[in-house]
């Protein structure tokens, strides 16, 4: 059974090991302050009935070495705290979004000459990061994902370097409930950032399509 290591439980985070969970996959999940702290989630997690893989909590470190396929979900200004080494050869799911109000201000993303999904593939040199799950509210994550061939399904981005790695997590989309738009190369995620007309809205493929199409950078 397939292994996704969740580094980050928050929304997100939880959203993606409920979905997965129910999708058949094995989760490794943590945070930033110890697996004794998730006790209480992966719990309630595992006792779902429609849950049809196993959970576990563990330390970053842990939950990156475990992980066929990665996911990291912890606010931006953490992101140089995600382990390197056990995420070395695998696919790396980025769902950080830029808040400089929360994050501080960042240059090279206040100037457009990088993106925030750009910095993780920095800080992890070794792996394939793929950007995805950064413009859907956590509950949605949950609450709109629908069988293969429903119409109008909701459609989620990815973009990542690697094109491989974009259909590992473009399959991982599919399997657990929504359609897929590829955005190409990792230069190419600023179109679905915040305050793009993509961001946000509950769009199918057409509608994500044509909303990233009408992006614009404001610097």
């Amino acid at each position: 059974m397939t292994t996704l290591g969740i580094i980050g439980a928050g929304n997100i985070g939880t959203a993606l090991a409920q979905v997965a969970l129910d999708a058949g996959y094995d989760v490794v999940i943590s945070n930033s302050r110890g697996p004794q702290t998730l006790t209480e989630l992966v719990g309630g997690l595992a006792q779902r009935p429609s849950s049809r893989g196993g959970i576990r909590a563990a330390t970053a470190a842990e939950a990156a070495s475990a992980a066929d396929l990665a996911v990291v979900t912890v606010p931006l200004k953490a992101y140089r705290d995600v382990p390197v080494e056990p995420l070395a050869g695998k696919v790396v799911i980025d769902t950080n979004n830029y808040y400089p109000q929360r994050d501080g201000h960042i240059g090279a993303l206040d100037d457009g000459t990088a993106t925030s999904s750009g910095l993780l593939q920095e800080h992890l040199p070794t792996s394939r990061v793929v950007k995805a799950f950064n413009h859907i509210p956590a509950r949605d994550i949950v609450e709109r994902r629908t069988p293969e061939g429903t119409p109008h399904r909701r459609a989620l981005v990815v973009a990542g370097d690697d094109a491989g790695a974009r259909e590992v997590v473009a399959r991982f989309i599919g399997e657990i409930g929504f359609d897929v738009v590829d955005l190409g190369p990792l230069a190419e995620s600023w179109r679905i950032e915040p305050g793009t007309p993509g961001y946000g809205p509950d769009l199918d493929v057409a509608g994500l399509r044509d909303a990233v199409a009408q992006a614009e950078r404001s610097v």
